[in-house]
């Protein structure tokens, strides 16, 4: 008996095998008493890791597009800002009166001051 227990270690039996690449590439490894009993864990486990990858991706790009579009929102804002300043600019009286003045448009500012009617 001790000669059929030494020949099953030697070719391969569950107590005397070595993990080698070829061993874990040809899915030998697949056979083992902890991968079958652990089955459903390992798949779980396997599956999670894709989807933590593919959330952490998705928040990379949706962070990028949240970065773009704050770009974009200070350069609006910028425009808006200088539209408003100039506008403001181009609407004060004195300007109003000399743009008035050289398209030699016949108007004359009010020499009483408004007042507001009531009821």
């Amino acid at each position: 008996m001790k000669d059929t227990n030494q020949q099953t270690n030697a070719k391969g039996g569950k107590k005397g095998k070595r993990f080698s690449a070829w061993y874990i590439l040809g899915g030998g490894v697949l056979k083992e008493d902890f991968v079958v009993k652990h089955t459903r864990m390992i798949l779980l486990v396997v599956c999670m890791i894709f989807f933590f990858i593919g959330n952490r991706y998705t928040c990379d790009q949706k962070l990028k597009e949240i970065d773009r579009l704050q770009q974009v929102l200070r350069d609006v804002r910028f425009e808006a800002l200088s539209i408003s300043s100039e506008l403001t600019g181009h609407s004060r009286q004195s300007q109003i009166e000399l743009l008035i003045e050289e398209q030699g448009i016949d108007l004359e500012g009010a020499k009483t001051p408004p007042y507001e009617l009531y009821k």
